[in-house]
């Protein structure tokens, strides 16, 4: 594993990369400097053409993300809170902005910043041990940037309860209410993140990357605005020889079964 500054990362030979948010003993907190390798460690795998999928995770089993660090809140005020808010915003958009799938792999408690972060992902996969809340307001503070993205994931009124009562909710009832999209006994997590990753480097590589790209798209767009955007998506997916290659062994397979 290359180690950075509060960050691990490693990737096998198919473009699998696992980023590791390496805060173990602060329940992997989402402090300034973790939060900027975060950032680092993202925007570098990014640029790598070999990059299939990354799958976030926290170190231990304890949390995946406990929220900001308690400590760097603590010495907030009012000219220096937007900066530290907005580092926060940084390491959550650069997981929507990184051009394959994130997949988080959810142990533990999955606070705060850590919800935010886990909302910025694209598939969420969840151990039933995990918990999640937004505390913020039990802290005197509001629930701001990627918090901004639960009322897509589990409407209003659901968001609405987490971010005004400041109560944590169980892993399954994360399930019911749409926040994961896979639940699973512990010692199954990894094995159920690997399938998903192994489903995503069988498809087209540059498919997914127009895929996520066109996804990221539809959610700040109206739907006949989604729709245009979808038709020059395609196009653009056939400025390569990558469709006709797959549909063309797509085409082989059925001519095959049919022998």
């Amino acid at each position: 594993m290359t180690k950075q500054t509060w960050v691990g990362v490693s990737m096998d030979a198919r473009g699998v990369a696992t980023v590791t948010i390496d805060n173990a003993a602060k329940l992997n907190a989402l402090g300034r400097p973790v939060a900027a390798a975060l950032v680092a460690a993202i925007e570098t795998l990014g640029r790598d053409e070999r990059l299939r999928v990354v799958i976030l995770r926290g170190a231990g089993e304890r949390a995946f993300i406990g929220g900001a660090d308690v400590r760097d809140l603590a010495g907030l005020n009012a000219d220096n809170a937007a900066a530290f808010i907005t580092g926060v915003h940084k390491a959550c958009d650069s997981l929507r902005r990184c051009p394959v799938p994130v997949i988080a792999r959810i142990q533990g408690y999955t606070i705060g910043a850590g919800l935010e972060v886990a909302a910025a992902c694209d598939i969420r996969v969840a151990s039933d041990d995990s918990v999640f809340g937004m505390p913020e307001v039990k802290l005197g503070i509001p629930s701001v940037v990627e918090a901004a993205l639960l009322p897509q994931l589990i409407g209003w009124g659901r968001t609405r309860q987490l971010v005004l009562t400041g109560e944590n909710i169980s892993a399954a009832k994360a399930e019911a209410w749409g926040l994961i999209e896979e639940l699973v006994a512990p010692a199954e997590l990894d094995a159920t993140v690997e399938r998903l990753a192994a489903s995503i480097v069988a498809a087209g590589p540059q498919a997914v990357r127009l895929q996520k790209e066109l996804v990221s798209g539809w959610e700040e767009r109206t739907a006949s605005e989604a729709v245009k955007l979808g038709i020059e998506i395609f196009a653009k997916s056939f400025r390569t020889d990558e469709p006709q290659r797959m549909i063309g062994h797509a085409l082989e397979q059925m001519r095959n079964r049919k022998k």
